[in-house]
């Protein structure tokens, strides 16, 4: 069965602020975090892998992951016609699974946050994905009063960055600082454009 984003899949691209979007956060994230030649990343909910092919020039491997089947189709479609050898496609849902494989230098994530029930929990795993002195970067939404996806959404409004940063320092996290990196407006009505602000987050593994 198509979930949510198994059915967006196709047009994600098409969509400039989920262009913009990746750029900003990509910027963010060279900005805050030394990132090197030989660092290895691993992408959670990479979707369609923009962020990935925006950093490929400056790590050494990325694995992008995501838990719909046609967002990893098309990465993989994407990677096959670029030649991006350093891109490597995933079907895998971490917030179910247990990574098995190699841990990384950087694990990044973004506006998957709000998605995931157990924000402890995959803080835990992505604690298990990075080697010590591993860099984390979630960006995410500022708390927001449930307009951003409307009626029917059961994830979280948002977060306070300083409440996630409690989180991460007992998880075993330190060195954590955040930042506005990216506003969205959305036309809620017909009348009414609101902006919704974008934070990253970045923290050091002990």
């Amino acid at each position: 069965m198509l979930n949510e984003f198994d059915m967006k899949a196709a047009g994600w691209d098409d969509n400039p602020v989920h262009v913009e979007r990746a750029a900003a956060i990509s910027r963010a994230i060279i900005d805050t975090i030394p990132l090197t030649p030989e660092m290895t990343a691993f992408e959670f909910g990479a979707g369609t892998g923009i962020t990935g092919f925006l950093l490929r020039d400056r790590l050494k491997k990325i694995i992008l992951t995501d838990s719909s089947e046609e967002m990893v189709r098309i990465m993989k479609d994407k990677i096959r016609r670029s030649g991006a050898g350093n891109l490597t496609a995933k079907w895998f849902d971490l917030e179910s699974e247990q990574w098995t494989g190699s841990r990384f230098s950087l694990v990044m994530t973004q506006m998957v946050l709000h998605h995931i029930e157990g924000i402890e929990e995959i803080f835990e795993k992505f604690h298990d994905l990075l080697i010590p002195g591993g860099y984390l970067a979630v960006a995410d939404l500022y708390p927001e009063d449930g307009s951003f996806h409307g009626e029917g959404f059961t994830g979280h409004r948002g977060f306070d960055p300083e409440w996630l940063s409690e989180i991460l320092v007992r998880k075993g996290f330190r060195d954590r600082s955040y930042r506005k990196c990216f506003e969205i407006k959305k036309q809620l009505t017909d009348t009414e454009i609101r902006s919704f602000d974008i934070f990253l987050l970045t923290a050091l593994r002990e």
